[in-house]
């Protein structure tokens, strides 16, 4: 196996063997296992028996790439090629040793070595076996004591590669889990990430629950576990959290197939989009999923006849999305958007009884959920999808119908932007002589709604309008 197959073209590994020719350097980790699962990466992992530092200076010199320290990875360099097409992360050998540092390593499939200039791969600890037969190992009992996130990484690694958790390291993984609670949150938010990133992001959940992990991680979603719903569900809230996941994935990845018709490619490319924390919008509403019924177990009341309510569910759990995010050390961005999705979870629903939609409703719709507007439909969708109880496919048939309109408002919204006002503030105050405060900003919006509507198109319209609205009695 050639050494020159391990990153992509984009990575110029022959600039970095010139620059570290006649040192000692090693190809490993996770791109001596990604080569040999036949996954192109766009990272170059080394190790080096002495401090990076000069060497990652000189390739980001001879590359034009930017080279800095990796804030607390133990003296990690990484050096980023323009565009971020790729990086090369340069790590120092523990105790100078290559031997010595892949038993220090975690698991097995990433323990293996290459040399940067070419040779046979050093695998001490039988990783490429590991991987053929799809098994992931811990290198020694230590490997997850050590460093408690590596119980994480394992679901993650597992999920991500197909691979199964051998019993032994299903053990320890177990056995470490409340060593979570004493890793830094941005790392555990950056594991998490990975795994409800996969496809397999379900099985991952699934695992983590094994395990013990979702105790340490989400507690929240452990605790709606027997939470039991109305006749309208035919999942526990729990299970509908989880079902509701797989909804989001299936829309992440063919919107077609959920009902969209002609607006199906456009909400494929809203969902790509990039948002925030290295996840696109279909990714951070992963998340949505998982947080959008956090609250039912205490607003849970037994209404008349028998039946069961969850009143303020949805304010309360926005509230509880962004405690959970804020504990992860999420961005405000992220918090704000998945806090959005949450709240506004049930809007949708509501308008069904409104069919066919006043264009006024339409404009409510879109001033009370803003730039997040599209993505709130889309999560509905994905939610009522997942709710199969009582007459659901009247229900979904009915939901599909209005989602569709206020998705198509809402894509138009975010394709042109506002349109200009036709007056502003200073315009009525002038007119009208109305004084400026809460009053004049009532009035504005409602001159919006109305344009919306089709009851003004100039500004002389607007301003007759304004007239009317604010006149006495």
């Amino acid at each position: 196996m050639s050494p020159d197959r391990v990153p992509r073209e984009r990575v110029p590994l022959g600039e970095v063997r010139a620059v570290l020719a006649g040192h000692e350097a090693w190809v490993v980790g996770g791109t001596v296992r990604d080569r040999l699962l036949g996954r192109m990466t766009d990272d170059l992992d080394l190790a080096l028996p002495d401090d990076p530092r000069d060497a990652a200076g000189a390739l980001g010199r001879a590359t034009g790439a930017a080279a800095f320290r990796l804030s607390g990875a133990f003296g990690a360099w990484r050096v980023v090629g323009r565009d971020a097409a790729w990086h090369v992360d340069l790590v120092r050998l523990r105790d100078g040793d290559i031997r010595a540092d892949l038993a220090a390593r975690d698991f097995t499939v990433n323990a293996m070595a290459e040399p940067l200039g070419g040779g046979d791969l050093l695998d001490p600890h039988g990783g490429r076996a590991d991987l053929e037969g799809r098994r992931l190992r811990m290198v020694s009992a230590a490997a997850l004591a050590e460093d408690p996130l590596r119980t994480l990484r394992a679901v993650r690694l597992a999920v991500g590669l197909g691979l199964q958790i051998e019993a032994e390291t299903g053990a320890a993984i177990t056995r470490e889990a409340p060593g979570l609670a004493r890793v830094a949150a941005e790392r555990v938010f950056g594991e998490l990430k990975h795994v409800l990133r996969a496809p397999a992001a379900r099985t991952g959940l699934g695992l983590m629950e094994a395990h013990g992990l979702t105790a340490h991680v989400l507690p929240e979603l452990a605790a709606l576990q027997g939470v039991e719903q109305n006749v309208f569900h035919h999942l526990d809230v729990h299970d509908h959290t989880l079902e509701v996941l797989d909804r989001v994935i299936e829309l992440d990845q063919d919107p077609a197939g959920a009902g969209l018709g002609d607006y199906a490619e456009a909400a494929g490319a809203l969902l790509r989009e990039p948002l925030a924390d290295e996840l696109t919008r279909g990714q951070a509403m992963r998340l949505a999923a998982l947080l959008h019924d956090a609250a039912k177990p205490w607003t849970r009341v037994q209404l008349a006849g028998g039946r069961i309510g969850f009143p303020g569910h949805d304010e309360e759990g926005a509230r509880v999305a962004r405690e959970v995010l804020m504990r992860l050390r999420a961005s405000a961005r992220l918090v704000d958007h998945v806090a959005a999705l949450c709240r506004n979870h049930l809007r949708v629903g509501f308008l069904v009884h409104e069919r066919p939609l006043d264009p006024r409703v339409v404009w409510r719709f879109l001033e009370a959920t803003g730039p997040a507007a599209a993505d709130v439909v889309l999560f509905t969708v994905a939610d009522r999808l997942a709710t199969r109880g009582r007459n659901a496919d009247a229900a979904i048939a009915a939901h599909l119908e209005v989602a569709h309109v206020l998705l198509g408002a809402a894509l138009e919204r975010r394709a042109t932007g506002r349109p200009a006002p036709l007056v502003r503030g200073h315009d009525l105050v002038a007119e009208l002589g109305i004084d400026p405060g809460r009053a004049l900003g009532q009035l504005l919006a409602q001159l919006e709604e109305d344009r919306f509507a089709g009851v003004i198109a100039t500004r002389e319209d607007a301003l007759r309008r304004a007239r009317e609205l604010s006149a006495p009695g």
